[in-house]
């Protein structure tokens, strides 16, 4: 057999974790972006309502305050926001304290959306993750050691 041209650890390919976790995550995004479809959501854009719509009522939410509960790139959650905003999803208001920050709250409307998003996302995941069965909960935890 003539040597492999790429000199890595690995034997095969499947054993890598890295990879697995890149075929994993982009299956399971695929995955979501058809359960979020009906909705007219991106997957990120879930995340952002769904992550605020969380949030609000526990602390006065800022966009850096949510970018830092979903896990996403500030600029990123910055464009993510102003599409929320255009589409009447959210509203950002003047901070009473910080004059370069914006207070964030859902609208009725992002409100009912994110809830009736979250019962397809959730539904996507369990359906997703069944094939874990138990060890779905062990899984969970060890993504949550990486995070």
């Amino acid at each position: 057999m003539p040597a492999r041209a790429l000199h890595s650890e690995f034997d095969r390919a499947d054993d890598s974790t890295g990879l697995m976790l890149w075929r994993v995550a982009n299956a399971w995004q695929a995955a979501q972006r058809r359960a979020l479809k009906p909705f007219e959501l991106t997957h990120v854009q879930f995340v952002l309502l769904a992550s605020l719509t969380w949030l609000e009522g526990d602390i006065p939410v800022t966009q850096q305050a949510l970018a830092s509960h979903a896990g996403t790139d500030p600029m990123m959650t910055s464009q993510v926001v102003r599409t929320l905003e255009t589409a009447a999803l959210i509203e950002r208001a003047p901070h009473p304290d910080d004059g370069r920050a914006r207070l964030l709250t859902v609208t009725p409307a992002g409100r009912e959306l994110a809830n009736r998003a979250i019962s397809a996302v959730e539904t996507c995941d369990r359906e997703f993750f069944d094939t874990l069965g138990a060890d779905r909960v062990q899984f969970t935890r060890m993504l949550a050691q990486l995070v």
